[in-house]
């Protein structure tokens, strides 16, 4: 299905998913970002995060460091999410995923084509592109061959500088005519993940409500468990 760049500019009906059979989606699941900066015990942080409770993906996003800065802080990070089957995704760099052997790269809108990253990093990769609040930029990213879009931001988030607000509808749109995965992201607790949930994300992408949380990440991670075991 395509349409033009200008159906961005139409409001999505919030009930639009009512209206059809969505079949049998997979559960959601846990996408953690890593925080903007990390020490050098972070991955005995990471471990315990994960050991908390299923998550499906790490994302290793660290702006501001060049490449051999952040391959030497990757490999224990790498390795603790190896061993418990978690993907480790780089974010932005097709060259630094190819450089780790990462199992995917994330890309903004100026980080790549995933055409590219497919070339470069192989068919097993996992490649997701962030699309913001754009159906447009979305199906774009589909036919690319992307393996997930991610929407957002949803809520507001002090991670990084928000130029973008969806709205959950996006996900419901999303979910019903595609079958391709779809990432919430921004902002997200156990508070409020739940209307994502319902609306049609497969995965939530968090990060300071499991790396502040004030009992420490794992428990961070656990507070998620509700939500994602009624989805």
């Amino acid at each position: 299905m395509r349409t033009g760049p200008m159906d961005d500019d139409l409001t999505l009906d919030p009930d639009f998913p009512a209206r059809f059979d969505r079949g049998q989606r997979s559960r959601c699941q846990l996408y953690l970002v890593s925080p903007p900066r990390i020490t050098e015990d972070f991955a005995e942080i990471l471990a315990e995060a994960l050991d908390a409770g299923p998550v499906a993906a790490f994302q290793l996003r660290l702006k501001g460091l060049d490449e051999h800065a952040i391959a030497r802080m990757a490999e224990p990070l790498q390795l603790a999410c190896s061993e418990r089957d978690v993907a480790f995704i780089v974010n932005d760099s097709i060259s630094l995923a190819k450089r780790l052997g990462a199992d995917g790269v994330h890309l903004g809108q100026g980080d790549g084509d995933p055409r590219e990253a497919r070339t470069i990093l192989g068919p097993a990769a996992q490649v997701g592109v962030t699309c913001h609040d754009s159906r447009h930029l979305a199906m774009e990213a589909g036919e690319a061959g992307a393996d997930y879009v991610a929407f957002g931001a949803f809520f507001p988030t002090t991670t990084k500088e928000v130029l973008h607000r969806a709205e959950p509808s996006i996900l419901g749109w999303w979910s019903t005519l595609f079958e391709l995965p779809c990432v919430a992201i921004g902002g997200i607790t156990p508070d409020n993940g739940r209307i994502l949930v319902e609306a049609g994300a497969d995965f939530l992408a968090v990060c300071g409500a499991v790396w502040t949380h004030p009992d420490g990440p794992g428990a961070g991670v656990r507070a998620f468990a509700p939500l994602l075991d009624r989805s």
